[in-house]
């Protein structure tokens, strides 16, 4: 049977025939076509319109790295495109499933230099250049292969985003198609069983193994809690690989005591994660043996080859290495006790990172196990990325290397959006909430109701304080003049109060938690110290044999 559709309503058919069932976005005359489509569809699909094209953008990706599942944004061409860009990058940089979908001009116009409405050279190049994969559609007949191939490149190997640029009269015009729905093929990098056995009987013979985990271990939290416990071995984790490991359990670390634990060890296995710390801040101690797992062979040799590649998914090398490790692993000597006296010792010194891990434990003690808790650029998010207790995966959201000033608060609103049950915290500070602030108007209209705390010291803190230390004083462009972020909240309808010390910020919590709206917290501050240097364990050098 066919059917006749345009390029607009096929483009929604495809989306939802793959399960997507909620877009962000912005409509405008590029796009318009398949907003109408989206009208027509409005009882099976979700649409959250956003007051700038990044908030559409961040929200897509919140939402894509709370859940796992496509984030989607539609957004007009040329500077509605250009606005989500920022995003984009940090999608890329947070290896996220997000579906970029933005307009064009009329196909006869592209790349004529004709000055139409929101025209920029080379769009798709651009596009191209912040994704995995990226495609204009010509036609629309090749709506539903180029969305199957769109997701098939986003889900296969390394997940990354991927974009589709359509043009005006594709959207508009009609063609006949068949109601068949078009799988996206998924690649998945087949098992090396001899790098299996070669891993295995390496990590049989270490006596102080160490495990490294970041973003691409999310799924493998059983196998990573199983190797630990085999090896009797430390996981490191980087901000995007918290709560992998949960921090209840005695031998998951954070990057503070990771160097020592880095220099003592004989064999390091990294599952999922750059690695880019150890290898560029730390260096390799010369007699450590180097096994990367990671679905990505760019990544394997990134720095230097280690001595085991795995180029596969986390969780499909864990699972043909475990039992491979257990036919030959050795009886080790259990390390619960000194593993819990080294978790012991970063706790104290986290503690004297103050007042920023005072307000820490603060928000710890709120937030549910389950609460997702997304940073920002601002220095309790510092602190936050090595010192807060993290107990699942996927409930602690970062910019990772992309450290995006600003994207806390949209990204909130997307993980919310995609768990409305679960409480979502946004830490921003000052500067970086009013990047996005008016996305408030977003979260009261559509009863996304989040919980924002903003960290209020009247300045783009960290520039402030490097400017008065490392450069003579010489302060500029640096301080700012804010709202009264309580009105400004109230304003849109939201709740807001003030609060100022971490006790009350405690209290405030578990009463926002249970508000049926958006509520934001503003907490004023004074200049806070660097934690960087007070956050990391004494390194002890091994001695040579």
């Amino acid at each position: 049977m066919t059917t006749t559709r345009t390029g607009g309503e096929a483009l929604v058919n495809g989306l939802l025939s793959h399960g997507i069932d909620t877009i962000f976005g912005l409509p405008g005359v590029q796009n318009d076509y398949f907003y109408t489509a989206v009208y027509d569809a409005r009882d099976r699909m979700r649409v959250i319109h956003t007051r700038h094209e990044q908030g559409a953008a961040y929200m897509a990706l919140g939402y894509a790295l709370a859940s796992g599942k496509t984030g989607v944004y539609v957004v007009v061409p040329g500077p509605g495109f250009l606005n989500a860009a920022a995003a984009l990058s940090t999608a890329y940089a947070t290896n996220a499933p997000v579906l970029c979908l933005t307009g064009q001009l009329h196909s006869d116009h592209i790349g004529r230099g004709y000055g139409m409405l929101h025209e920029i050279p080379d769009q798709l190049g651009i596009l191209r250049s912040l994704t995995k994969w990226a495609r204009r559609v010509e036609s629309p007949a090749d709506v539903p292969r180029l969305l199957a191939e769109a997701l098939s490149a986003m889900r296969s190997d390394r997940p990354r985003p991927v974009g589709l640029e359509v043009p005006l009269n594709v959207f508009s015009r009609q063609a006949e198609f068949e109601d068949e729905h078009v799988p996206p093929g998924l690649n998945r990098p087949a098992v090396d069983s001899g790098a299996v056995t070669e891993a295995a009987r390496l990590l049989a013979g270490a006596r102080n193994p160490v495990i490294f985990v970041g973003g691409g271990a999310v799924d493998a939290t059983e196998e990573i809690r199983t190797l630990s416990e085999t090896l009797q071995a430390p996981v490191i984790a980087s901000a995007s690989g918290r709560g992998i490991l949960s921090s209840r359990h005695p031998f998951s670390h954070s990057l503070g005591p990771g160097r020592r634990l880095w220099e003592q060890a004989d064999v390091a296995i990294s599952v999922g994660s750059r690695l880019s710390t150890p290898m560029m801040r730390w260096g390799k101690p010369g007699k450590l043996r180097l096994i990367r797992v990671d679905i990505d062979p760019e990544e394997h040799d990134r720095f230097e080859p280690p001595d085991v590649s795995l180029v596969a998914d986390s969780r499909d090398a864990l699972q043909a290495l475990l039992p491979a490790l257990a036919a030959h692993n050795r009886e080790r000597r259990p390390r619960r006790v000194e593993m819990l006296a080294l978790q012991d010792e970063m706790e104290a010194i986290y503690e004297s990172v103050q007042p920023q891990m005072s307000f820490v434990r603060a928000i710890r003690e709120a937030l549910p196990d389950d609460g997702i808790y997304v940073e920002d650029i601002t220095q309790v998010g510092y602190v936050s990325r090595e010192a807060m207790p993290v107990y699942q995966p996927r409930t602690y959201l970062t910019s990772n290397y992309q450290v995006t000033l600003g994207w806390s608060f949209p990204a909130a609103l997307g993980a919310k959006v995609a768990f409305p049950e679960r409480p979502v915290l946004c830490v921003s500070g000052d500067g970086g909430l009013l990047f996005s602030a008016t996305e408030m108007a977003t979260a009261v209209q559509h009863g996304i109701n989040t919980v924002t705390v903003v960290f209020n010291d009247s300045a783009y803190g960290n520039v402030l304080r490097m400017q008065k230390q490392d450069y003579g004083g010489r302060v500029i462009a640096s301080e700012l003049h804010n709202p009264d972020f309580v009105a400004f909240a109230q304003s849109f309808g939201a709740h807001a109060l003030r609060v100022h010390t971490p006790g009350e910020l405690r209290n405030a919590l578990a009463d926002a938690f249970a508000a049926d709206m958006p509520v934001l917290i503003e907490v004023p501050v004074g200049e806070m110290p660097a934690p960087w240097t007070k956050m990391s364990a004494p390194t002890e050098r091994r001695k040579a044999n």
